[in-house]
């Protein structure tokens, strides 16, 4: 096919960087602004559970765009959509950054995460016709920066940014880099051959949008307001549960059998994507979902200040952005569904590495463990997505990009919404079984309270009554803090029973190397 031939004119690893300067903008503003919210919230004289509307907000029209990206795409020309992407993101950017009261910024909210929706696909995409399939584990190094490394970075830097300057330096930092990465773009990419319009009438999947809208966006409402709303307690929840079924489900069906639909689904028939979708999907949940734990317990438990919790996972950025390329050489040389397959079970291992928690754990143990996940995210990222695309057509790039990166988001938040429920459904249930131990029945109890009691009353001086009052209020602490350590243990040891189940799996790709082209 002549068209497989085209190369941009333009330095292809300069193009990879502009795009990427773009998604790492987009990605970053995901996890940025969470540690923002309680100072948003005091600015604008409103509730933490409203301010994270804001949040939500974004999520909630990001999730909707990101299937449809590439039908948009299609309608006004590939780059045209891309750089209208980035200047209405960066313009909402600036938007929220001068927003003088709430229901503002959740209006701005909603059209940056709108906009920002298509940026990731669309680079995705750029990069997959950039370079041809024997360069594109480097290529795709050089994304993962971005797709992995920004969320971890986000939570530190927003940390840092609020609790040296303002809240609304969170969005306004968005304003030079989107400057920068219109003018490169503008500069540097162009369209091939088979993403350029051409003459003929695109017809519009007005019932695909909808259910697509309906489905992802109730999702995320659900999977972002689940945890405040007590879950399937509530009947806020169960509502948004079901149309999002509903909405799902009737997409699905409907876009299998449409003649024209917003996304095409046969992409999915690719064995290699389908399945690079599936390892996408439960590595997302695992990242997410990791990632957010360890801050919660370092900042919840443990005392930590919210820039203190983000420079725990600050190094094992630092390891991943090393490793990444390392990983790239070696991907010519081993099978990749064996580097897949060896990632998933060195993770398995250094989730298990956790159940050393315990509440006085120190800050070094606490990198330690995040060191071990993050050698093994570093040897997934990048293999996972090269041999997704190893045998998709160019024609299809578009729609196997938005379908690849909608299920990344869309797992990621469904492991950060499950984790965090799961943190407290387990400590409720080790409550439970410690009780037993937290009676008067219990002879440890007694003598342990007994002894707290005598050591306040001998170096305090408190009154005999005083003191057993405060010996009880410390085992209280105690036996709340145990619990805790408990349940994020637990957590824990379910992500390592995820990755040890996804191992075997892998060895289902194609065999075949990165750069060899392997079994199609």
């Amino acid at each position: 096919m002549p068209t497989e031939q085209w190369r941009p004119s333009a330095n292809p690893w300069l193009i990879a960087v502009v795009v990427t300067l773009a998604a790492f903008m987009e990605i970053l503003d995901t996890t940025i602004v969470n540690v923002a919210l309680p100072h948003i919230a005091g600015t604008m004289s409103s509730s933490y559970d409203q301010a994270t509307w804001t949040l939500t907000s974004y999520l909630v029209a990001n999730g909707i765009v990101l299937p449809i990206s590439a039908f948009l795409a299609r309608l006004i020309g590939r780059k045209r959509y891309f750089m209208l992407c980035i200047v209405s993101f960066t313009v909402c950017s600036f938007l929220c950054g001068i927003a003088t009261n709430l229901g503002e910024l959740i209006v701005f909210r909603v059209l940056q995460g709108f906009f920002g929706g298509g940026l990731q696909p669309n680079q995705q995409s750029i990069i997959l016709d950039t370079f041809p399939p024997a360069q594109r584990n480097r290529a795709f190094s050089i994304s993962a920066v971005a797709i992995v490394v920004a969320p971890v970075l986000g939570p530190t830097l927003g940390g840092w940014i609020t609790d040296h300057f303002t809240w609304r330096w969170v969005f306004l930092l968005n304003v030079p880099v989107g400057i920068v990465a219109t003018l490169g773009v503008q500069a540097l990419v162009e369209d091939p051959p088979w993403a350029r319009k051409s003459g003929e009438k695109l017809s519009i999947d007005y019932i695909g949008i909808a259910l697509l809208a309906v489905g992802l966006g109730c999702l995320q409402v659900m999977l972002d307001r689940g945890e405040d709303e007590d879950w399937f307690g509530s009947g806020f929840i169960r509502t948004f549960a079901a149309l999002a079924a509903i909405g799902i489900v009737g997409a699905s069906l409907w876009l299998s059998y449409a003649k024209h639909p917003v996304v095409r689904l046969d992409v999915m028939k690719d064995r290699n994507f389908a399945l690079g979708c599936a390892a996408m999907s439960a590595f997302a949940m695992i990242l997410y979902g990791s990632a957010v734990l360890i801050p919660q317990l370092a900042q919840q438990h443990l005392g930590y200040t919210a820039t203190l919790a983000g420079l725990v996972l600050s190094p094992g950025a630092v390891l991943i952005t090393m490793e990444i390329p390392i990983v790239s050489r070696l991907m010519p040389v081993i099978e990749t569904r064996f580097i897949i397959a060896f990632g998933f079970a060195v993770l398995a291992a250094a989730l298990a590495y956790t159940h050393t928690l315990a509440p006085d754990i120190d800050y070094e143990t606490l990198v330690k463990m995040r060191l071990a996940q993050s050698v093994a995210i570093g040897c997934l990222f990048v293999p996972i997505t090269s041999i997704a695309y190893l045998s998709i057509p160019p024609d299809l790039n578009n729609d196997a990009s938005a379908l690849f990166t909608m299920f990344r988001n869309v797992f990621g938040s469904v492991g950060i919404s499950v984790s965090t429920a799961l943190v407290r459904e387990r400590t409720q249930a080790r409550m439970a079984h410690l009780s037993p131990h937290m009676s008067t029945l219990s002879q440890n109890f007694v003598d342990a309270t007994h002894e707290r009691a005598a050591a306040i009353t001998s170096f305090v001086g408190q009154p005999p009554a005083l003191a057993a009052q405060t010996a009880n209020g410390m085992m209280y602490q105690t036996y709340i803090e145990q619990a805790s350590m408990l349940a994020y243990i637990d957590v824990f040891a379910m992500l390592t029973i995820l990755c040890a189940v996804c191992v075997p799996f892998m060895f289902f790709f194609s065999p075949g190397k990165a750069a060899g082209g392997g079994g199609h």
